[in-house]
């Protein structure tokens, strides 16, 4: 040992008894784990090593065992290592499993396992073992009995894995302290009472009254419902705006009536499909939706007014969600983050989040078993995405449909993936709805300290199968043996108020009748009317009637002024030396005959978007500088690396633009965007793939919501999706955007789909999509973007087309076509093909006058008028081919062949050049792609014979 570290100056020389206990307690902690004690505690072992007996209390080792003794070091030591050890692991030692009372482990906290008695705790101080202790607490056995119960009974504590040692010690000092919650008043746990009476009695009746009819039964975790009201009340403390729920199928009809005020009638409307008239909002509850195909009842969302009496008002909304279960997750925090922004001011959008609060509810199952909610969570505090903290629920039933946990999951608890983003966790036992509130005000209060994601793990069962026409004792039969001579939350509560003498077993019983009672006036009056309930499952008018006309043209001179701001940066910043030499190309493009390229075309439509009042979000993988390097919306200094984002700067703005990189995911980061689009119906939001068949990652999101979304529920999104798209010898993965899916899913305009081939039909396409957001038309578009199109200067624009024209859905080739009369045969195609086709013809120097080549821009709604229209201006017409690099049973064709031929003139027939069929979309060789590109390209423009 170095003389330093004999120095006399060494700062627990003269500690004796449980002092030193203490300090050789926290040495042993700090070497598993360095920061498992405090800083200053850190840096002096750092400094000075380990304590020792002989070292630093020689001069007293005699008045050591004289006063104190070994014995008494080796307590304190014991009774530290056993407190911690119960804040730890006591979790594994409580009383939070409802059914399976007997998978306890005692044994892990008991005070052999660490060498102590209880007349020795007696004797340990008590600030030695828990200094947050309350006053009633006196000495070391009444504390560590005192953690015993904090950490063990009914609701049980994970904090370890939280690495922040301030979050962790509040999070510690809260529990340890008794102060994270109220105690409930006489009133509280009588109103406590009667919403677990009404929750119960909401769904015996159900069960009574339509009889194995599914209805997801919440039986088992009756007090998820006093958990969301004491949510909403906590959270509406602070005056927030929107409280937004996304939940699954499981107790989700006793939360749309208890939560989101849907009047018990109406429910009972949808079981028995009674009229529409009877399905009347009550008081409070706002919009139910609906859309034109509709969806089963414990799909549906709905929102719900609060006002109190200060005239505070809250929104309390319930997400429209399939059986998809968890996916609905990013896209309640995509709502929230769009209710806590300002996008009225330029810059990016100023963020308050105290204005939403976002509530997860999760399955058990699905916790760990859908990799969508780890997307979820790794977005909590990713700047463009956080919101200031998500409340997560899981209703732990122990069961996923018929499987068991022990096949379900490899970890101890469903809420262990939570652990790998430091969220702290509680787990509580459903049958105490006390203990069920407290976690929740505990949670609110984490949240409202930190900013940060807290988890409730609500553990409880399932009284019934997983539908309620299933036998769930086929397949658990032990389980149900125990569950069917369970007693309900509600009766043991009752049970338990009534031995405290805050009811009496009449009051108890009068609770649960008054309820019957209720619910049987109000099925009455649904099932008094026999009517046939009129279907109508065709969209709206407006619908049908497809896109307004809207003016997409901005004069040049406004488009000149605002390519200038964009290229004006301070005089401070140093961009790239490479990249400022390209950008600053840009400034020439609206000189004489000047040109625009894509990149140009794509920037200038998002100023004139803002400029007109309209805020921006974009979002994807490498979106600020893109992909394929065109698009450079943050600029970084070479010397700073400061950024510097101009169009958040530039002086035209009248809204926000928010440009970020999304973390690498797709389904999250899709139903994150479409849900903040959703919300923020004035908003043009965009997501962009890495590359276009990256989308497959978020197929879910399209199925369910993107797609189908406004038919089921009646859910409007402008959503804007960009897939760069086209076949240029890159492999299987990246040349097709799959547009294939989308065609099949086109019906109802429920979407555009569009494949542009100039920077102008590009920017007029994103400014349409702009003008209609705030209209009942609108609908999301996806556009296939290109690629190796990006630079080609056959897709530029020139500056009258911008200030003139407008999106146009059929485009003719411009260097054919002329002699109509001449025209024999007609290539219709689509995207990149069609500026290849372009590109052979001018090489070429032959007689064309016999080919014509139309480009579909616009694949859906399919053009037919404008279409059929055209070809009627070419007499002598002979053939009409489709024309596409994607394999035949890719691509557009098999939706685009019976379309054309329903407008094809009499006589003229129609057949497909392209690739064969084909599993995988592309050649994984560039030679073979090339062969089969030079291949479709000469049997597109040779002349039969």
């Amino acid at each position: 040992m170095s003389s330093k570290e004999n120095s006399p100056e060494k700062p627990w020389q003269g500690f004796y008894g449980p002092n030193l206990g203490v300090v050789i307690e926290l040495y042993e902690q700090y070497t598993e784990d360095p920061n498992s004690v405090d800083e200053e505690t850190r840096a002096h072992f750092e400094k000075w090593g380990p304590p020792s007996l002989e070292e630093s209390v020689s001069f007293t080792k005699d008045r050591v065992n004289q006063e104190i003794g070994s014995d008494m070091i080796n307590a304190v030591v014991g009774a530290v290592k056993l407190a911690d050890f119960i804040r730890a692991k006591g979790h594994l030692a409580s009383d939070i499993q409802p059914i399976w009372k007997t998978h306890k482990n005692d044994d892990l906290i008991s005070y052999e396992r660490f060498n102590v008695t209880e007349e020795q705790l007696k004797n340990v101080p008590v600030d030695y073992i828990c200094p947050q202790a309350p006053s009633h607490v006196k000495n070391g056995l009444q504390a560590i009995e005192h953690l015993r119960n904090v950490y063990s009974k009914t609701m049980a504590c994970e904090f370890g894995h939280v690495q922040d040692e301030t979050e962790r010690k509040w999070l510690r000092d809260k529990v340890e302290s008794g102060t994270f919650a109220d105690a409930l008043s006489t009133e509280e746990k009588r109103s406590l009472l009667e919403r677990l009476t009404s929750v119960e009695g909401f769904e015996k009746f159900i069960h009574r009254t339509f009889v194995g009819q599914k209805r997801f039964s919440i039986e088992g975790v009756d007090s998820l419902v006093p958990m969301l009201d004491m949510a909403i009340n906590e959270v509406r403390k602070e005056k927030t705006d929107h409280v937004m729920i996304g939940m699954a199928h499981r107790g989700r009809l006793n939360v749309l009536a208890h939560t989101l005020g849907k009047p018990f009638k109406a429910i009972f409307a949808e079981f028995l499909q009674a009229p529409n008239k009877l399905i009347a909002p009550s008081e409070g509850l706002g919009e139910t939706y609906s859309g034109w195909t509709g969806d089963v009842k414990y799909h549906l969302g709905a929102d719900r007014q609060i006002v109190d009496d200060e005239r505070s008002e809250t929104i309390v909304s319930l997400a429209n969600n399939p059986s998809h279960l968890e996916f609905v997750s990013p896209i309640v925090e995509g709502y929230a983050r769009a209710a806590q922004e300002d996008r009225s001011k330029r810059g990016e959008p100023t963020q308050d989040t105290r204005r939403a609060y976002s509530i997860l509810i999760h399955g058990d199952a699905a916790f760990p078993g859908q990799g969508i909610v780890t997307e979820t969570l790794n977005l909590s505090r990713l700047n463009g995405y956080q919101v200031g903290g998500s409340l997560h629920i899981i209703a732990n039933n122990n069961i996923g449909y018929t499987t068991e946990a022990y096949d379900s999951r490899s970890t101890t608890y469903a809420s262990d993936p939570a652990k790998g983003f430091e969220i702290p966790i509680l787990h509580v036992n459903a049958d105490d709805p006390e203990a069920c509130v407290k976690a929740i005000q505990f949670a609110v209060e984490y949240r409202r300290e930190f900013k940060k994601d807290f988890l409730v793990d609500l553990i409880g069962y399932r009284r019934f199968g997983h539908n309620e026409g299933d036998e769930p004792a086929v397949t658990q039969p032990e389980l149900y043996t125990i569950i069917r001579k369970h007693p309900t939350a509600r009766a043991l509560y009752a049970e338990q108020l009534q031995a405290e003498n805050v009811l009496t077993k009449d009051e108890v019983k009068k609770l649960d009748t008054d309820m019957y009672d209720y619910l049987l006036e109000e099925y009455n009056k649904v099932n008094a009317d026999k009517a046939e309930r009129n279907y109508e499952l065709s969209p709206p008018d407006f619908i049908v009637d497809g896109l307004p006309k809207v003016k997409t043209n901005v004069e040049k001179d406004k488009l000149q002024s605002f390519n200038e701001q964009l290229l004006d940066w301070p005089e401070s910043f140093n961009p790239n030396e490479k990249l400022k030499k390209i950008l600053q190309r840009r400034a020439n493009a609206f000189d004489g005959d000047g040109s625009v390229d894509w990149g140009l075309a794509e920037v200038l439509a998002f100023a004139s978007i803002i400029h007109d009042g309209t805020p921006i979000r974009l979002s994807g993988q490498d979106t600020e500088r893109g992909t394929f390097a065109h698009r450079h919306l943050v600029l970084h200094d070479r010397e700073t690396n400061e950024t510097y984002t101009p169009l958040q700067s530039f002086d035209d703005a009248n809204a926000s633009f928010a440009v970020y990189n999304s973390p690498l995911s797709e389904q999250a980061c899709v139903g994150f965007e479409y849900g903040y689009n959703v919300f923020s119906k004035e908003t043009l939001v965009l997501w962009e793939a890495q590359f276009g068949d990256f989308v497959n990652g978020a197929q879910v999101m399209f199925d369910q919501w993107v797609s189908a979304g406004r038919a089921k529920w009646g859910q409007k999104s402008g959503l804007v999706v960009l897939l760069p798209h086209g076949y240029e010898g890159a492999g299987p993965e990246h040349s097709s955007g799959r547009v294939e899916r989308f065609l099949n899913s086109a019906a109802e305009n429920n979407w555009t789909i569009a494949n542009c081939t100039s920077a102008a039909q590009y920017f007029h396409i994103l400014r349409r999509q702009a003008k209609i957001l705030q209209k009942n038309t609108v609908r999301p578009l996806i556009i296939m973007t290109p690629k190796s199109l990006l630079r080609n200067q056959n897709i530029a624009s020139t500056t009258v087309e911008f200030a003139d024209g407008e999106f146009k859905p059929i485009l003719e080739e411009p260097i054919l076509g002329k002699d109509r009369q001449a025209v024999k045969r007609i290539i219709l195609t689509s995207g990149k093909l069609a500026i290849e086709l372009q590109d052979h013809i001018k090489k070429h120097d032959e007689d064309w006058s016999w080919l014509h080549i139309i480009r579909v821009e616009e694949l859906y709604p399919f053009p037919r008028r404008a279409i059929r229209e055209l070809l009627k201006e070419f007499p002598n017409l002979e053939e009409v081919k489709w024309v596409q690099e994607e394999p035949k049973n890719m691509g557009a064709w098999s939706f685009m062949e019976p379309r054309i031929l329903e407008i094809l003139p009499k006589d003229v027939p129609l057949s497909y050049i392209g690739r064969t069929f084909r599993s995988s979309p592309a050649e994984g060789v560039s030679n073979a792609h090339k062969v089969e590109q030079k291949r479709i390209i000469t049997e597109s423009v040779t002349r039969k014979n």
